[in-house]
């Protein structure tokens, strides 16, 4: 039976496959913690106080490129190159989702609405990365070589959503409700379309690793495209509600530490 358990499984025990799906994962993390250590660097004056937050956040996608480096290591394996199609920060950015990096590589300072710009991108692909790292922790919480891993960032993820939430929120109070949510929905509806993408490129990859019979890479691929209409006849909408978290002050302190990995 095709199962997202059996699914995973699959791709875990294979150390090509694991070598890949871990390559790429790492490789977004690490765009992403570049981009929030340059975003904390030029924080406007008015807004300082939000700089150790970004830049935590940063420290922690830098933790989790680490943690999938270190997890190949641990397997024997090297990275491998990233395949373009399945690069889904540069897919984003590329495609004016979120800051430019032109803006972020020069020493100009960014406005307030940069700001909300970055958080609004962030509250939509922190949902993203906290939803996927919530199904691997259902099913390998207790795995032996990866449990302890998937954990630690699939907390930091729920951290980073719940800051991504009281921000907005305090932005939207300040008198930017209207951007947020325009921006919001500009970001989720380029994002489930750029991630659809991005998983019919993954899988097509998986496949080819782990020699999938052509009605099981047809499927996957029916399931990738059946997920994608659901979320754009309504499904994108829980990417742009905005509530008070549970975890306040989420990012409030220092990164946690991931020698253990090493």
């Amino acid at each position: 039976m095709l199962s997202a358990k059996s699914l995973f499984k699959e791709i875990l025990d294979n150390d090509e496959s694991f070598r890949l799906f871990c390559s790429i994962a790492a490789s977004g993390e690490s765009q992403g913690g570049w981009e929030n250590a340059r975003i904390a660097a030029l924080v406007p004056q008015s807004e300082r106080a939000l700089a150790p937050k970004i830049s935590r956040h940063g420290a922690d996608e830098d933790k989790h490129g680490r943690i999938f480096n270190a997890l190949m290591k641990k397997r024997g394996l090297e990275p491998v190159e990233v395949p373009p199609a399945t690069d889904y920060t540069m897919l984003l950015e590329r495609s004016g989702i979120g800051l430019a990096h032109e803006k972020l590589k020069s020493d100009q300072p960014l406005t307030v609405e940069d700001i909300v710009t970055y958080l609004a991108h962030s509250r939509v692909t922190e949902q993203r990365a906290s939803e996927e790292m919530q199904l691997l922790r259902k099913y390998f919480a207790d795995h032996p070589d990866i449990g302890r891993a998937v954990r630690m960032i699939s907390n930091d993820e729920d951290n980073h959503l719940a800051y991504c939430h009281e921000e907005l929120l305090r932005f939207a109070t300040a008198g930017h409700g209207r951007m947020i949510q325009r921006t919001l929905r500009e970001c989720a509806r380029a994002e489930i379309r750029i991630y659809r993408d991005v998983s019919l490129a993954v899988m097509a990859g998986m496949g080819r690793i782990l020699g999938w019979p052509k009605a099981k890479a047809a499927a996957l691929a029916a399931g990738i495209h059946a997920v994608y209409l659901y979320e754009r006849l309504g499904g994108w909408r829980r990417m742009v509600s905005l509530k008070m978290p549970e975890r306040r002050d989420a990012l409030g302190g220092p990164a946690t530490a991931s020698a253990e990995f090493a």
